[in-house]
């Protein structure tokens, strides 16, 4: 079974209140990257029809601080689906609260594991169908990012990176 990148696609917005902000009345990293896994764990599920747990989170850059009282949005779709695995594409953009000047400000590709609720072992996902270019661009690329992601964890060795060999021969 195969799924569209456009069946578990989630918009999630959020106005950044008081509580999300650090002395400075930006908004805290660490609630947006909450916001980010809450995103992309419903994405993945969506995808997964299942439970799933976050595996990893690839690198998160704050480019610049999201002052309070403005809105974030967050979108999530899933980029690949490996055998129980699937990696998801988290993009978030802010503007002002009447929508004026919005700006992309943050994104990353999360990994999530989808389990099963009565063993809480991993289990098999369905595939994903790519169907515009921006689509098949990151579908494509979610090899090497899940090789690198493997290497760093221990998981693989450097030498048996294939698709990341490629990109160097």
């Amino acid at each position: 079974m195969t799924k569209k990148v456009s069946d578990s696609e989630t918009i999630m917005t959020e106005m950044i209140m008081p509580n999300d902000t650090n002395p400075l009345n930006n908004l805290m990293g660490g609630n947006l990257l909450r916001w980010m896994d809450i995103a992309g764990g419903i994405c993945a599920g969506k995808h997964c029809n299942a439970h799933v747990a976050t595996a990893s989170v690839d690198h998160v850059s704050f480019q610049k601080p999201i002052p309070l009282g403005e809105v974030i949005t967050i979108r999530a779709m899933v980029t690949r689906a490996f055998t129980t695995s699937v990696e998801v594409y988290v993009e978030v953009s802010t503007a002002q609260f009447t929508g004026a000047n919005p700006r992309q400000s943050n994104d990353a590709y999360l990994t999530f594991v989808a389990i099963d609720k009565d063993t809480h072992k991993p289990i098999k996902i369905p595939k994903v169908t790519p169907v515009s270019t921006e689509e098949q661009r990151r579908y494509d690329a979610a090899l090497r990012r899940r090789e690198l992601r493997l290497i760093l964890s221990g998981r693989m060795k450097p030498k048996d990176a294939g698709e990341l060999k490629m990109l160097f021969e």
